[in-house]
């Protein structure tokens, strides 16, 4: 079959079909590749039959599922667009996401129900398929995919939405070579294999989940373990149960703080976890040194959604000599740091990372504006500030952007300053990125009151939380007479940061 090529199920349920390939802690539902593709292939004749073809997008808002990942694949068999939503996101956020991508079909928990036939009123989507019974029906009375449809590496196969800077969603475009460079990237210097055991705890509608290492492992044959939602109890119990035989983890830091807070941390078995990667924000080192001190050097890396994630990563071996850096490019891609111009900058100095590479996304969905300023003859530009030192290896030092990441999710403060002026009593407001122990930054809002309106705290998060997933919410709030401004008339935030920031280290 030649669309096995690019169909990693259907070659591995014809080479080792009786392998284990996924396992769903919430319902125990253990899959060998033979059976996994067979679900995808049955789930795609019923996709057809509700009017899915070439290039139609299906939606998914869920928690942690094996269905995600048939879906996704179910999905490709079509030739269509696989776009994941992000489960923490309100009605008003996920009416606009819908409304750019436009699904033929919006797949669901049935925790989502009810929002789910919201948002199918508000953006007109033609069908709903509800995980579980629903599901299940459809998959039993489907036959086996007549036909594969044939698909080319550069086709579009996902489309995956960060924050704007603009205070808008953006759909980063993910080509089926993407995500295969990926697998390639990633699974070589981490050592995924046939005989990988990987336990998912991201959420699989963030690359993190899902291309970390998720995709890569069933790339390879492994297996992958899908739990729910995260919980550091049971993570720590299934990292060490020797019956499991766990050899694969990823996390962003504060799942790894989560874990090394635990009681049962002390006595877990780390040893045979070959790889626990880390990603999605700077990682403190007296953490990494917790995690050291009991033999599982944690191994970083860099990435954004819009470079399939992988950039660049840190062997295992220099894990500790070298803790802090993001590490060297991976294998496919290619990276500089240049100045305001454009020019590469000398070792040590500071300036901004720019990417290239079959990695790296080829737009964003419906932002022809956004394509034009975020690009350079191909070079991606991140929006990070970056230094590399004198043996090569890479730190991440800042953002340029004003973006700051709050438990391994981007946030981005147009977005909740959009939503904080919707309150009448706000002449003026502006929000940052505030240190934090358990989520490494969450935001703060400056805010300055009009004349004869009076507003509180409880007021501006009430507001925030019936608008704004919770992760986006400021977690404290501050009231000034009015914002400080620049020449142009810009709220100059580094006098916000200077200000604030420093009052709460000179507290502290």
């Amino acid at each position: 079959m030649s669309f096995a090529y690019f169909d990693w199920i259907a070659h591995h349920a014809e080479v080792r079909g009786d392998k284990t390939a996924l396992v769903d802690l919430a319902t125990q539902r253990c899959l060998t590749y033979r059976a996994l593709d067979e679900r995808i292939d049955r789930l795609a004749t019923h996709l057809a039959s509700l009017g899915v073809k070439r290039g139609e997008r299906v939606a998914v808002l869920a928690p942690n599922t094996t269905d995600i990942l048939e879906l996704q694949f179910a999905c490709f068999r079509l030739a269509a667009i696989f776009v994941p939503l992000n489960t923490r996101l309100t009605v008003h956020e996920l009416n606009f996401i819908l409304g750019d991508a436009a699904p033929v079909v919006l797949a669901h928990d049935q925790e989502f129900e009810t929002m789910a036939h919201e948002l199918q009123k508000l953006c007109g989507i033609a069908h709903l398929l509800e995980f579980g019974g629903p599901y299940e029906k459809a998959l039993a009375g489907s036959k086996r995919l007549a036909r594969h449809e044939s698909v080319s590496l550069s086709d579009i196969s996902t489309i995956m939405y960060t924050s704007g800077t603009t205070g808008k969603p953006k759909g980063a475009t993910i080509t089926h070579a993407m995500t295969f460079i990926n697998a390639v990237n990633l699974g070589t210097p981490t050592f995924i294999s046939q005989r990988t055991v990987f336990l998912c705890v991201l959420p699989l509608f963030h690359t993190g989940g899902l291309n970390c290492y998720t995709n890569p492992v069933l790339h390879a044959g492994g297996a992958a373990i899908i739990m729910r939602a995260f919980d550091p109890a049971e993570s720590l119990r299934i990292i060490g149960d020797a019956a499991i035989g766990l050899t694969h983890f990823f996390g962003v830091p504060s799942i790894y703080q989560f874990m090394c807070q635990h009681p049962s941390f002390a006595d877990t078995d780390l040893s045979r976890l070959q790889i626990a990667g880390v990603g999605g924000a700077p990682m403190p080192v007296p953490l990494l040194k917790i995690w050291q001190d009991r033999g599982c050097a944690l191994v970083q890396g860099y990435g954004m959604t819009e470079t399939s994630p992988a950039v660049m990563m840190l062997d295992p071996e220099d894990a500790a000599r070298k803790a802090g850096s993001a590490g060297k490019p991976v294998l496919h891609g290619d990276l500089k740091i240049v100045d305001a111009d454009g020019n590469p900058v000398r070792p040590g100095e500071v300036g901004e990372l720019w990417v290239k590479g079959p990695n790296i996304t080829p737009g964003y969905w419906n932002r022809p504006e956004a394509n034009k300023t975020s690009f350079t003859d191909g070079w991606l530009h991140t929006g990070d500030a970056a230094r590399v030192d004198e043996d090569g290896f890479y730190y991440i030092v800042d953002r340029t952007k004003d973006m700051y990441i709050s438990g391994g999710e981007n946030v981005y403060p147009a977005e909740v300053e959009d939503v904080l002026y919707q309150m009448p009593a706000i002449a003026e407001a502006a929000v940052i990125g505030a240190p934090d122990a358990t989520w490494g930054e969450t935001g703060l809002a400056v805010i300055a009151v009009k004349k004869g309106h009076a507003l509180d705290e409880a007021q501006v998060i009430g507001h925030c939380r019936e608008r704004l997933a919770r992760f986006k919410c400021p977690h404290r709030i501050v009231f000034i007479d009015a914002l400080p401004r620049n020449a142009t008339g810009k709220v100059h935030k580094p006098t916000l940061r200077q200000k604030f920031l420093q009052e709460d280290k000179a507290l502290s």
